[in-house]
């Protein structure tokens, strides 16, 4: 059994998790709890009624219904939810549910008007960005077959980073205007995929930023062009990164992070084609040290200077900061500095990063350009 990010796993307790790793244990698959049954739920299946659950909803009804789904991460020394082999019924995967959902409407069309706009989001990355249908996907509440068709989102998946970069740029080039697609089979598609209008963005500003890190007219900025989310025919399609099974490397526990203290750097990005990834990661160089407050419990004077010369990357765990900047633009973050300690056949190889995001909230963290061109 392989999963990796954005999959979905249904359990012999009813269960619907969302995988949220590429790495998993050996006993059990890192996800996390989406869709539970209930009788007054507003999502049905097979005749059987279900509700989405939010982040504390959903540790609560695992605590007091089905706690051997929790369990304690040695490695994130933190309580992390992991859907235990032996609880696996079956693993929904976002491009077999896509190509399922083509074949389907092919031989006899539902008239379900989300799925008519997931197609034709599908065609549309598929015939103008050139992309195999075997790297698409879709994720979120359509892959269990959960979805409100009034109500839900397209969570689109692209997998490969080259992959989900290309989708993007094409997005970029042809957003806003109607397009003709000319389908093998003959038929004729009018596609419109528009962009997101400045109040979406400040109704998603109001709900994420918890503090002043960055302004309204900034978090706008950076979002619009970021186009990684659009509007087809007024429901919101979020384009998504996956990567390939050949970008896939490591064991679980490989890898451990100790954390050194708060920093704030100036850097300029070297490499941000993992920047949508999760979490998204910047590699970065030409790094200056602005602030830096060490941790009490650790004293680190003679480790600083290889400290900062060694941070190469920044790790954002919020999808604010996903996306944030391109290569070979300067940045501005703050987070906290990580020992990243990586065991290579039989060598322990150390580094550090910047971990941005580490509270939900994300209060005093943020990536941010040196220079917006904002007036």
């Amino acid at each position: 059994m392989k999963v990796r990010t954005r999959d979905f796993i249904y359990t012999t307790d009813d269960l619907f998790f969302a995988s949220t790793n590429y790495i998993h244990p050996k006993d059990r698959f890192i996800s996390f709890l989406r869709y539970v049954p209930d009788e007054n739920g507003d999502r049905e299946k097979y005749g059987k009624k279900y509700s989405k659950v939010t982040s504390e909803e959903a540790y609560d009804y695992l605590r007091k219904n089905h706690p051997d789904y929790l369990y304690f991460c040695e490695i994130s020394q933190v309580e992390m939810m992991g859907v235990p082999f032996g609880k696996i019924k079956n693993i929904i995967k976002p491009e077999e549910r896509l190509a399922e959902i083509k074949e389907t409407e092919k031989k006899y069309s539902s008239n379900n008007p989300l799925i008519k706009k997931l197609l034709k989001v599908a065609d549309f990355f598929h015939y103008k960005a050139g992309i195999d249908y075997n790297n698409l996907g879709i994720s979120g509440s359509i892959l269990p077959n959960l979805e409100k068709t009034t109500v839900s989102d397209i969570d689109f998946v692209v997998y490969g980073l080259k992959n989900h970069r290309k989708a993007m740029k094409t997005f970029e080039n042809f957003k806003n205007k109607e397009i003709e697609i000319h389908k093998e089979e003959g038929e004729v598609k009018k596609i419109r995929l528009n962009s997101i209008q400045d109040s979406y963005w400040e109704r998603i500003y109001n709900k994420r930023m918890q503090d002043f890190s960055l302004s309204k007219k900034e978090f706008c900025w950076y979002e619009d062009r970021k186009n990684n989310r659009g509007i087809i025919e007024g429901t919101l399609f979020d384009i998504l990164a996956t990567r390939n099974w050949d970008e896939i490397s490591g064991d679980w526990g490989d890898t451990r992070y100790e954390p050194i203290g708060i920093a704030k750097i100036e850097a300029t990005v070297e490499d941000a084609i993992a920047s949508f990834d999760n979490p998204a990661t910047y590699k970065v160089k030409d790094l200056d040290v602005l602030e830096f407050d060490k941790l009490e419990k650790e004293s680190i004077n003679q480790e600083n200077n290889q400290i900062f010369n060694q941070i190469n990357e920044i790790v954002s765990f919020t999808h604010t900061y996903a996306g944030q900047a391109i290569e070979e633009e300067r940045i501005i973050a703050k987070g906290k500095v990580e020992r990243v300690l990586k065991d290579i056949q039989g060598k322990t190889e150390k580094s550090y990063r910047l971990v941005v995001g580490t509270t939900r909230e994300s209060i005093d963290e943020f990536i941010k350009l040196k220079n917006i061109p904002l007036n």
